[in-house]
């Protein structure tokens, strides 16, 4: 069974969401149930969420889906993890345990109305995993080598080899010619534009 414990109600005014909420807190109390004080509150929906979901104004005043703050906070928390730079497995174990998590994560905020917000995350998860590549190759001469077997031009390598310890920043230099979208697909990474 399961109990329905999260609402939201929507009306015009906010004397009349008070009203409202005087008269929810009446009935649940001839119930014998509490509400949560500090999760409720009569607010302009656009600053509410309701199960990782909230609403924003498009074009023409039109109500749509978006994933709320705090959820995709939360997937971001996760994705680090996951995705942390001293973590000593491959690539490819990494992707495993990421498409577990955002096949799931995907699917829930399929409903969600933001595609940029989507593209965004994914160009971020994409930088991560070439920085946590960089890791794993340490040092200036197998960063120049790895980068030069897979087609970054010489001059660019050795750009990136000589800030071998700089992995974020060098991440999103050049090396987006050596570890193409098409790289991360064919490692399985599901794409959450898409």
């Amino acid at each position: 069974m399961r109990y329905a414990d999260d609402c939201n109600v929507y009306v015009r005014s906010k004397r009349a969401g008070e009203r409202v909420m005087e008269l929810l807190r009446q009935l649940f109390a001839s119930l014998r149930l509490r509400v949560n004080e500090s999760k409720s509150a009569v607010d302009k929906v656009w600053n509410r969420k309701l199960l990782g979901y909230s609403l924003w104004a498009a074009k023409g005043r039109v109500a749509k889906h978006r994933v709320a703050p705090t959820a995709l906070e939360m997937m971001k928390i996760r994705v680090r993890e996951v995705t942390r730079r001293s973590r000593s497995q491959s690539i490819t174990r990494v992707v495993q345990d990421l498409r577990s998590y955002l096949v799931g994560w995907k699917n829930y905020f399929r409903l969600a109305d933001t595609p940029g917000v989507f593209r965004a995350l994914d160009e971020w998860i994409r930088h991560r995993l070439r920085a946590l590549h960089l890791k794993h190759w340490r040092r200036g001469t197998t960063i120049y080598r790895e980068l030069r077997a897979r087609g970054l031009p010489e001059h660019a390598a050795a750009r990136v080899a000589a800030n071998g310890h700089r992995w974020w920043r060098n991440s999103a230099m050049l090396i987006n010619i050596a570890f193409p979208t098409s790289y991360f697909d064919g490692l399985g990474l599901p794409r959450l534009a898409a």
